[in-house]
């Protein structure tokens, strides 16, 4: 027998003998080389002891997701619950024609590229990450003081290469585009100016994560330093550090429409099975098992395109990019890994189902599934002058649930044998662009080793001050350079 194997018997033994325990464990993590991790948090230790974390990740889930709906307890009736809602083409359905397939494995060819989530008390884009003076203290009032005592454009006039390229990915925009007001960064410290003013601190869990995540997917690799010239002929380098954080903004912060799965639960202490720990209340039971296994193999094994995972419950996996995927079986009945044939058992046989009450009226079978998904995880910026996937960062979680299966063998739906899941996957569509709504003001082209064209100059401070964003031509041609 297999580690794994062990692993996962050990898993299912426990769960048959302590179901409610189980539920609520947080899900194994692992690092690149198979090593038990234990991820660092954005949330504070009292945010994840009230389970405050939940409310707060729904302020930033409402600013991607097109509509509120509301998930039932079968999850995977509802309309918001459906893999066919999400994927890019929906081809399999049962489980012995993904294995045919050869899609019990699946890995993207490169890893969407990690960035930093550039928290709001660090000034998101306005942090000098480069800077050794820079506090990035968790005060952000002491961060702004010291921006506000050396502001970019005195260190700019200086004409000193080493400083002027140590200023903030925003900084370093303004310059580009020769906005003398600065309104890129401008907007940068002041969302964190509106938060501080109000409640006198800026929760450290506040930043652009929701932008990064389908970004590194959207948008090609930055690999290389671009040097670029303001309107004065002064240089810049944009380290690929710096690129990716535009990148990160501008899909924060223009995002186009987004295609989504799961529901959006609020609540701190969901209503749960006392029998089991199962959550059943008709909001927080979000995405069906059954879904989130048709949305991997069809997206992200038959598509070969990434798609983000925003897991509620779990406070060390937010808003990540996914990887790859492998999965094996378990009987759920013998509660024991095993090969698919085996793993199938006929419902009318299943007379130790834990969750007979919450099943389909439609299921006629079910099987075990032990999944090890790999999601892209953020890293700190750097002045480094290259990037590559060797750069990035990829963690790895299991997670152990069954899927329901109608008479014709289509998964149908299904139980996590965790409360502590994806509960909520979604993606822009394939080839959509995150635009600025003054980027058709940026007429002609930016060739490299010249300044912006005017009309780009004129069009950029308009996008900052009413999008928050750059222009969307200046990231894509940036990445153009970054790439040549």
């Amino acid at each position: 027998m297999s580690d794994t194997e062990q692993q996962l018997n050990d898993f299912l033994q426990a769960f048959d003998a302590d179901p409610i325990s189980m539920m609520e464990r947080i899900p194994q993590k692992f690092d690149q080389d198979g090593n038990p991790i234990t991820p660092r948090s954005v949330f504070s230790p009292t945010a994840i002891a009230n389970n405050a974390y939940v409310e707060a990740r729904d302020s930033i889930r409402q600013q991607f997701q097109e509509t509120d709906g509301e998930m039932g307890t079968r999850a995977a009736y509802e309309a918001h619950d459906k893999a066919e809602n999400l994927v890019d083409k929906f081809t399999y359905s049962d489980l012995k024609a993904m294995e045919t397939a050869g899609l019990r494995s699946a890995k993207l060819a490169e890893s969407p590229w990690s960035d930093d989530y550039w928290a709001i008390y660090k000034g998101i884009l306005g942090a000098r990450y480069a800077d050794p003076n820079f506090p990035q203290v968790e005060d952000w009032k002491q961060n702004y003081d010291y921006i506000r005592a050396h502001n970019a454009p005195d260190i700019f006039k200086t004409g000193n290469a080493a400083a002027i390229n140590r200023l903030a990915p925003a900084e370093k925009y303004d310059l580009l585009v020769g906005d003398a007001n600065g309104t890129l960064t401008r907007r940068m410290w002041a969302d964190g100016k509106s938060i501080y003013d109000a409640n006198g601190s800026v929760e450290t869990w506040m930043g652009i994560c929701h932008g990064w995540s389908p970004a590194a997917y959207m948008l090609p690799r930055p690999r290389k330093a671009v040097v670029a010239q303001a309107p004065n002929g002064v240089a810049i380098t944009f380290y690929p550090s710096d690129i990716k954080a535009l990148a990160s903004v501008l899909w924060a912060n223009a995002m186009p429409a987004t295609r989504f799965i799961g529901g959006r639960c609020n609540d701190a202490n969901p209503a749960k099975d006392p029998a089991t720990g199962r959550v059943t209340s008709s909001k927080c039971f979000d995405t069906n098992p059954g879904t989130w296994h048709l949305a991997m193999v069809n997206q992200l094994g038959a598509g070969k395109r990434s798609m983000v995972m925003d897991v509620t419950y779990d406070y060390e996996v937010w808003n990540q990019p996914v990887y790859s995927y492998e999965y094996s079986y378990f009987n759920p009945k013998r509660m024991a890994a095993s090969n698919l044939a085996d793993a199938i058992v006929a419902r009318n046989a299943f007379t130790n189902d834990k969750f007979k009450a919450f099943r389909s009226s439609r299921t006629v079978s079910i099987a075990g599934i032990n999944m090890r998904v790999g999601y892209v995880v953020e890293t700190s910026p750097s002045q480094r002058p290259d990037d590559n996937p060797s750069h990035d960062a990829i963690q790895y979680v299991d997670y152990r649930y069954d899927v329901e299966l109608d008479a014709n063998n289509k998964i149908i739906g299904g139980e996590w044998y965790t409360n502590k899941h994806p509960d909520f996957l979604w993606t822009a569509p394939k080839s959509v662009r995150a635009t600025t709504r003054y980027d058709h003001l940026a007429t002609g082209t930016w060739q490299a080793g010249k300044p912006l064209p005017q009309t780009w100059q004129s069009a950029a401070p308009q996008a900052s001050k009413a999008n928050g964003a750059p222009l969307a031509a200046i990231v894509e041609r940036l990445l153009s350079f970054a790439n040549s």
